[in-house]
């Protein structure tokens, strides 16, 4: 099980400054990047599945925060993606509000009770003002992922 941020991120899946225009750009860089990181699986595979997922209902969680996420048959144990957008963008956000971070998770296929307690994991972290406040203001992408680390 995955305890904390620090288990599902590498210092190579934090960017800042990331130009998206909408939705669906965002999750077909979300698949480019990640099939970067997992080559066993497909960007379009990828994007596909990130974009089934958000056909269940938007991932937007509020306050700016998206946790689009997916599981992911070549995927051998939980791995994140964390980006601070450089505009924000509309997303169907649960609050109707532009999400301008995003932590993009995946998942072993098997994977249920691990997917939802990383995801609680995570919903818990952004959901705290200060923790959001601090990958705002990172200056630059190691920033970002030296504070996602502090997350509790």
């Amino acid at each position: 099980m995955s305890s904390g941020i620090g288990d599902i991120l590498s210092v190579e899946c934090a960017e800042i400054d990331v130009s998206v225009s909408s939705k669906k750009k965002l999750l077909e860089y979300l698949g480019q990047q990640i099939s970067r990181q997992l080559p066993a699986s497909t960007a379009d595979d990828i994007f596909e599945r990130l974009l089934n997922r958000e056909r269940l209902g938007s991932t937007g969680i509020g306050e700016g925060i998206a946790i689009p996420h997916c599981r992911l048959p070549a995927c051998d144990k939980a791995f994140g993606v964390l980006l601070r957008l450089e505009q924000a963008i509309d997303y169907d956000a649960i609050d109707r509000q532009p999400v301008d971070l995003v932590f993009a998770l995946l998942v072993p296929e098997e994977a249920t009770d691990e997917h939802l307690q990383v995801l609680s994991m995570l919903a818990r972290n952004f959901s705290e003002a200060e923790f959001r406040q601090a990958l705002r203001n990172a200056p630059d992408s190691k920033q970002l992922y030296q504070r996602a680390l502090k997350a509790i």
